[in-house]
């Protein structure tokens, strides 16, 4: 699972994009007089070196509405890095993003493995480093988001590093407070629910199935063995329970990740010696139902992020507009995306 404020994940453009886009077109820059920009530390690098960036962050926190709002202004891609969206199917369980909330970005290892298949770190590794090389080859920016810390440390330091000799590698953590994000994610199960969670559980139910395999483990569908195995049976208040016990665990289950998630972080600065950039979004988050979480969502996530990849690329880089103080096309795309995926 993935994303913030209603559902914002990544998606995978399969083989044939499914929305239209253009590998050429004009995006701006941001003026650097916001006082956010402030709060985080910056560094500038000269080098010859391309730049990747990677948004990092547990589910729930806006990982891939930030990476869309990145790729607008910086003329960038997106590569999935969550290993249950590289699957085909479970798009409400996996929290994959819309066609319409990709605001024409392309995305990449979203959805195109089968569902009983073994993907390994070392596969996303092999995969991630041949679309980063295409996307720069265009010119573009790769952005690599999703929730899945132990692909992202394969792609950084497996096969001896290779990657990270090859790219600068700019990190930016999209983190929110504990008790603030369990509330969120366990609202956002309810909104999952609404979607059609049950129905897109069942249609993989096998009472043989391996949870511990393929898409199967996606957090959402072991939880719902008991209730489809008991089903054609049950009465209609034994059913009810059952589905309430069902949720609450898919919500204490997701809780649990987002833990995890948060300390495989941590030791990528603690233990690896990796220059994160942490974005708070916790003020976001708590005001998502506010007329004013856009406007905090941009202010305190979206426009620090933008500073941090502006400098960390260069002034001189070709994937920047020139006159970043200037407003243009790119400024009226990057605040539409903030308002179809808030």
């Amino acid at each position: 699972m993935a994303s913030l404020l209603c559902l914002n994940k990544a998606i995978l453009l399969p083989r044939e994009p499914l929305v239209t886009f253009r590998r050429d077109q004009p995006l701006s820059g941001l003026s650097s007089d916001n006082p956010f920009f402030s709060l985080f530390p910056i560094q500038t690098l000269n080098t010859a070196k391309p730049t990747v960036v990677f948004v990092l962050g547990s589910s729930g926190t806006g990982k891939s509405k930030l990476a869309i709002s990145l790729a607008l202004r910086f003329g960038g891609e997106i590569i999935n890095s969550d290993k249950m969206q590289v699957y085909d199917g479970l798009t409400v369980i996996t929290n994959k993003v819309t066609p319409e909330e990709c605001a024409g970005v392309p995305h990449h290892l979203l959805g195109g493995i089968h569902q009983s298949e073994d993907y390994t770190a070392v596969d996303f590794r092999r995969q991630a480093t041949a679309v980063a090389d295409e996307i720069i080859s265009f010119g573009r920016l790769p952005i690599i988001a999703g929730g899945s810390n132990s692909y992202v440390k394969e792609l950084v330091v497996g096969d001896n590093g290779a990657f990270s000799r090859r790219y600068d590698c700019c990190f930016i953590w999209v983190d929110v407070d504990r008790p603030v994000l369990h509330e969120f994610v366990a609202e956002r199960v309810d909104k999952m629910v609404e979607q059609g969670l049950v129905a897109e559980a069942r249609s993989l139910f096998d009472p043989a199935a391996d949870y511990s395999r393929g898409i199967w483990r996606s957090i959402g569908v072991p939880e719902m063995d008991r209730y489809f195995r008991r089903e054609p049976t049950a009465g209609e208040a034994e059913k009810a329970k059952m589905l309430e016990e069902a949720f609450a665990e898919i919500k204490a289950n997701t809780c649990k990740l987002t833990c995890a998630q948060r300390e495989k972080i941590r030791r990528f600065e603690s233990l690896d010696g990796w220059r994160l950039h942490r974005a708070d979004a916790t003020a976001a988050v708590l005001r998502r139902n506010e007329t004013a979480a856009g406007r905090v969502w941009e202010e305190t996530v979206v426009a620090p992020s933008i500073e941090i990849v502006r400098r960390f690329v260069g002034g001189d880089h070709g994937l920047v507009d020139r006159c970043c103080g200037c407003a243009g096309p790119g400024d009226a795309a990057v605040a539409a995306a903030v308002g179809t995926t808030n």
